[in-house]
C-alpha cells in the first residue's frame, strides 16, 4: 500500500530514469538543425573527429554521446531513409549504459542498436551484436552495414556457413561484428584449443548488444555450449537399459514427478531392475553406470515426448527448442540422455561424447566488459537479469499508444472442446478477412490443428521446426487479408508483421493462443506480434483443463469452479479470476526454471574459475614474449622436491637415512637422467636438492642448446600446451563423472553443491600438479637429432633409394633380353629381301605385325631403358 502511494507521488525508479533520458533527448534534438545543414563529407568528418577524440582519450564516450547520436540519426535519414524516434534515442542510451531496453514489438530495436553500436565502436576494440539466428545476423549486418560504412566503420558477420578460420578472423577484425550466440560462444571455446596466436579468431570481449536478450540469456541458458570428442565406450548398455525401462511399470516400479521432471525408482523397482540387469546391487560403484543409464532411459520414455521435445529427422534425434519451436541442429542432450532417446526411437546410437571444452551462456556473456540487451519482454525476468548478469531492465514507452485488445482467456473442460472452438473462431475470422496468427506450444499440437483446418477446408500456412527454412518470409506475410498462419511459439522472432489499411479497418491482426506457455514472457511475445506502432489488433488464449500447465499446476481449483458453475460440454468460462489463477501457475513454473538455471550456473561457476585459470595460462604460453624458461626452472624445482618427498627424504633428516637407491631409480625413471649413489652421498637435504637440480639443468641445457632460441621456445611451448590440453580434457571428464553422482550425497545429509566444490577443488589441485609434472618429464625425456645427423640420415636414405632403382632397372633389362631370345628362337628372321613397312604382316609367317616381330627394336640403353622396357 505504502509502496503504491510513494510511486504515485515520486514515480517508480523506471519513471525517474526515463525523465533523466528525456533531458538528453532534448539536447540531441537541438543538434538536429546543425547537422542537417552539413554535406555528406562534412557529416562524415564531424563523426570522425568525435571518434578520434574518444580513441585518443581526449573525451569519453559519454561526453560525445549527444553529438554521436545526432550524427548517427542524420546519417540514418540519408542512408536508410529512417529517422530515429525520441523513444529510440532513449533505447540507445539504455544500451550504451549496459542495461536492457524493453521495447515492444515493432518499435524498431534493430535501428535502436545502431546508436549505441556507432558510439561504442569509437574505441576501436570491437562491438558484437548478437542475434538468435543466422538469417537475422545476415539481414541486420547487410542493412545496418550501409549506415556504419557511411560513418567510416567496417561491418562483419559470423554465421555457421563460414568454416574457414581466416575468414572468421577477418569478420572479427571488423569494427562491428554481427553473429549468433552459438557462433560467438563456440569460437571462444575453439580459440582456447588453438596452438598459435595467429590461429585465434576472436580479439577479446569488449561490448556486446544481445538482441532478443530474454531468449538468449534466459531460455537458451539452460543448455551449456559443449565441444566434445568420442569416449570409445560401448553403446549396448543404452539398448539394454531402454528394454528394461520399458518393462518397468509406472507407480509400481517408479514414480514420475512431472512438475520437477524427476523419476524415482521404488524399492520394488530397484529389485526388478537388479533382476533384469543380472546384478546384486544396482547402486554399487561397479554398477553405477547401469543405474545412470536406467535413469536416463526412464526419463527418455516418460518425460520426453517425440514431436514436442525432439523430432526424428533423417534417422537422427534432433532437439526442439522449447521456447522458439526451432530445431537445435548439432546440439545434443548431455549425460547420456541423447543416447537414451536414440535407443527409445530405435535409431543409430551415436557414440557418447567426452567434454573437451564447455561453458554456459551465462559465463560466456559475463566475459564482456560491458553487456547490454533488448527485447519486447524482460520485466517478468528482471530479478534473474539483475542477479545473474547484473543487468537492469528499463521499460521504454511505445512511440504510439498500444490499442490492441487483450481479451480474457477462454477455458474449456477438454482439449477436444478447446480445439473445436479454436477452429470455429479461425473460420469466423477468415470469413471476415481478418488475418489470424495461431500460436501452438509444440509441433504435435501444430500438426493436429493443421489436420483440423484442412478438414474444414480453411486455407492456412503452417510453420514449425520441421519446415522453418522460410520462417521469416511466412511470418512477414501473416498480416495479409484473410491469412491464417499456424506457428509454434515464437518462430520468426525479429520479423515485423505489417498490415495495410484494409486490414486495419477489419480490426488488425488477431493473435490466437491455443495454450498458455509455462512462461508469461512467451505469451506476452506472442501477443506482441499484433498492435505494432499503434496498429489495431486483438489477442486471446483458448485453454483446457487437459493442458499440461493447468493439469500439473493448478487445474483442480479451476475444475472445481467449472463444476460449481455447471459448465456443459462445449461451453467455456471467461473470467479475470481464472486468468489470474493461470498466471499464478505460470509464476510457479518460472521460479522452478529460474532455480534450474541457477543450479546449473552454481555448478558451472565452480568450473568457470578453473576454466579462467587454465585459459589464462594457455594465453600466456601462446604469447611469444612469455618467459617459459623461468617457468620450466620453477616447475623443475617443484618436481624434484616432490620426488625427494616421495623417496622419504625430508629436511632435518639425518643424511645416513636417505634412501638414495630409490632416489636414483626415480630420477632415471622420470627424467631419463643417470645419477650414481656415490655422487649423492654425504650431502644434506638442501645440498642434495641443489646438486640434482643443477645436474638436470646442465643436461637439459646441453640438449636444448643445440637449437636456436626460436626453435627451442617453440618446442617447449608446443609440448607444454599438449600436456596442458590432455590433462584439462581428462580433468573435464572427471568433473563430468563427479557431477553425475554428486546428487546422491544428498541422501547422506550432505549439501551436493558444497561437496562438489570440495571435490572439484581437490581435482583441480591434482590437475595443476599433473600439468607441471608431465610437462617437465616430457621436456627432459624428448631426444633431439642434430642437423649433421639429420643430413647424414637423408644422404643414406637417398643412396638406398638410388640402389633400389638401379636393381629394378637391371631386372627390367634382363627380362627384355630374355623375351628377345625366346622370340628369335621360335622363327627365322627375314634375310636378303626388301624391308617391309612397320605395320605390314611379318614375312616370317608368325602372324604378327613386322614392328612386333622381326622388326622389333633391340633393348635400349641408359635412360631410355626404363621408358622402353618398363
Amino acid at each position: 500500500m505504502l509502496k503504491s502511494v510513494v510511486h504515485k507521488i515520486i514515480g517508480t525508479k523506471n519513471d525517474r530514469e526515463l525523465k533523466r533520458y528525456q533531458k538528453r533527448v532534448k539536447k540531441i534534438n537541438a543538434l538536429e538543425p546543425k547537422y542537417e545543414k552539413l554535406s555528406d563529407e562534412e557529416l562524415k568528418k564531424a563523426f570522425d573527429e568525435l571518434r578520434q577524440k574518444v580513441k585518443n582519450g581526449e573525451a569519453t564516450m559519454d561526453e560525445v554521446l549527444e553529438d554521436s547520436f545526432a550524427i548517427t540519426r542524420e546519417a540514418s535519414k540519408r542512408v536508410l531513409g529512417m529517422r530515429h524516434y525520441d523513444v529510440q534515442l532513449i533505447g540507445g542510451m539504455v544500451l550504451h549504459e549496459g542495461k536492457i531496453a524493453e521495447m515492444k514489438t515493432g518499435e524498431g530495436k534493430t535501428l535502436v542498436a545502431t546508436l549505441a553500436v556507432a558510439l561504442n565502436a569509437m574505441t576501436g576494440e570491437g562491438v558484437h551484436v548478437v542475434t538468435v539466428n543466422d538469417y537475422l545476423a545476415k539481414r541486420d549486418a547487410t542493412e545496418m552495414g550501409k549506415l556504419y560504412e557511411f560513418l567510416g566503420y567496417s561491418t562483419g558477420c559470423i554465421t555457421s556457413e563460414i568454416q574457414d578460420d581466416l575468414e572468421r578472423k577477418k569478420q572479427y577484425q571488423c569494427d562491428i561484428t554481427y553473429g549468433t550466440n552459438n557462433e560467438f560462444g563456440f569460437d571462444y571455446l575453439r580459440d582456447n584449443m588453438k596452438y598459435s596466436l595467429d590461429e585465434i579468431v576472436q580479439r577479446g570481449h569488449n561490448y556486446a548488444i544481445v538482441d532478443e536478450v530474454d531468449s538468449i540469456l534466459i531460455d537458451e541458458a539452460r543448455t551449456p555450449l559443449i565441444i566434445s570428442g568420442p569416449t570409445n565406450r560401448k553403446l549396448d548398455t543404452y539398448i539394454k537399459a531402454d528394454k528394461i525401462a520399458k518393462q518397468l511399470e509406472r507407480d509400481k516400479h517408479f514414480t514420475v514427478d512431472e512438475k520437477d521432471r524427476v523419476i524415482l525408482l521404488t524399492q520394488e523397482g530397484i529389485a526388478k531392475a537388479e533382476e533384469l540387469f543380472g546384478v546384486d546391487n544396482l547402486y554399487s560403484m561397479e554398477n553405477a553406470i547401469l543405474a545412470h543409464h536406467l535413469d536416463q532411459a526412464l526419463k527418455a520414455n516418460h518425460l520426453f515426448q517425440k514431436d514436442v521435445d525432439y523430432v526424428v529427422k533423417n534417422g537422427e534425434v534432433v532437439i526442439v527448442d522449447e521456447f522458439t519451436g526451432r530445431l537445435s541442429e548439432g546440439r545434443r542432450f548431455s549425460e547420456g540422455l541423447h543416447q537414451a532417446l536414440e535407443a527409445k526411437e530405435g535409431v543409430q546410437i551415436q557414440e557418447e561424447s567426452q567434454t573437451l571444452a564447455d561453458i554456459t551462456f551465462q559465463n560466456y556473456f559475463r566475459l564482456y566488459k560491458k553487456l547490454a540487451g533488448m527485447t519486447g519482454t524482460a520485466q517478468t525476468e528482471a530479478t534473474e537479469f539483475a542477479e545473474i548478469y547484473g543487468l537492469e531492465v528499463i521499460s521504454i514507452p511505445t512511440n504510439r499508444p498500444v490499442i490492441r485488445k487483450d481479451l480474457d482467456d477462454l477455458i474449456f473442460k477438454t482439449e477436444k472442446e478447446k480445439f473445436d472452438a479454436v477452429v470455429k473462431k479461425i473460420k469466423e475470422l477468415h470469413k471476415k478477412g481478418q488475418p489470424v496468427l495461431v500460436g501452438t506450444t509444440s509441433i504435435e499440437k501444430n500438426e493436429l490443428l493443421h489436420k483440423l483446418l484442412t478438414k474444414e477446408k480453411i486455407p492456412h500456412t503452417i510453420l514449425n521446426a520441421k519446415h522453418h527454412e522460410k520462417e521469416a518470409e511466412i511470418i512477414a506475410q501473416a498480416g495479409k487479408k484473410g491469412a491464417v498462419t499456424v506457428a509454434t511459439n515464437m518462430a520468426g522472432r525479429g520479423v515485423d508483421i505489417k498490415i495495410d489499411d484494409e486490414v486495419r479497418e477489419l480490426g488488425g491482426l488477431f493473435i490466437l493462443g491455443t495454450e498458455r506457455h509455462e512462461s508469461r514472457r512467451i505469451d506476452n511475445q506472442l501477443r506482441g506480434r499484433a498492435g505494432r506502432q499503434g496498429d489495431p489488433g486483438a489477442s486471446q488464449f483458448f485453454l483446457s483443463l487437459e493442458d499440461n500447465l493447468l493439469r500439473i499446476f493448478g487445474g483442480d481449483r479451476i475444475k472445481n469452479i467449472m463444476n460449481r458453475l455447471g459448465i456443459e460440454e462445449g461451453e467455456h468460462i471467461e473470467s479475470k479470476m481464472v486468468t489470474r489463477a493461470v498466471e499464478k501457475a505460470q509464476k510457479k513454473v518460472e521460479n522452478l526454471h529460474f532455480e534450474s538455471r541457477k543450479h546449473i550456473l552454481e555448478y558451472d561457476d565452480v568450473a568457470n574459475e578453473q576454466r579462467k585459470t587454465i585459459y589464462k595460462f594457455r594465453q600466456e604460453l601462446l604469447n611469444p614474449e612469455y618467459d617459459i624458461d623461468s617457468k620450466i626452472k620453477e616447475n623443475r624445482a617443484e618436481i624434484v622436491e616432490d620426488i625427494l618427498h616421495e623417496c622419504e627424504i625430508f629436511p632435518e633428516m639425518p643424511k645416513e637415512d636417505f634412501k638414495l637407491e630409490k632416489l636414483v631409480k626415480k630420477i632415471q625413471e622420470d627424467f631419463n637422467a643417470s645419477f650414481s649413489q656415490e655422487e649423492l652421498q654425504n650431502r644434506d637435504y638442501e645440498d642434495l636438492k641443489a646438486y640434482i637440480l643443477q645436474k638436470l639443468e646442465n643436461e637439459y641445457e646441453e640438449k636444448m642448446g643445440r637449437l636456436d632460441n626460436a626453435q627451442r621456445r617453440e618446442i617447449e611451448r608446443i609440448l607444454y600446451l599438449q600436456v596442458l590440453d590432455n590433462a584439462w580434457r581428462e580433468h573435464l571428464y572427471q568433473m563430468d563423472i563427479l557431477k553425475t553422482g554428486i546428487g546422491l550425497r544428498g541422501y547422506n545429509q550432505k549439501d551436493p553443491l558444497v561437496e562438489y566444490k570440495k571435490e572439484s577443488y581437490n581435482l583441480f589441485i591434482e590437475l595443476i600438479h599433473r600439468i607441471k609434472s608431465e610437462a617437465i618429464k616430457t621436456l627432459h625425456m624428448i631426444q633431439l637429432r642434430d642437423e649433421a645427423e639429420e643430413e647424414e640420415l637423408r644422404r643414406l636414405e637417398a643412396e638406398l633409394a638410388k640402389m633400389e632403382e638401379e636393381v629394378k632397372q637391371a631386372a627390367v633389362l634382363q627380362h627384355g633380353q630374355d623375351m628377345q631370345q625366346e622370340e628369335s628362337s621360335s622363327h627365322k628372321p627375314l634375310v636378303g629381301t626388301k624391308k617391309p613397312a612397320r605395320n605390314e604382316p611379318c614375312p616370317c609367317g608368325s602372324g604378327k605385325k613386322y614392328k612386333h616381330c622381326c622388326g622389333k627394336s633391340g633393348p635400349k640403353k641408359g635412360v631410355l631403358a626404363t621408358a622402353a622396357n618398363g
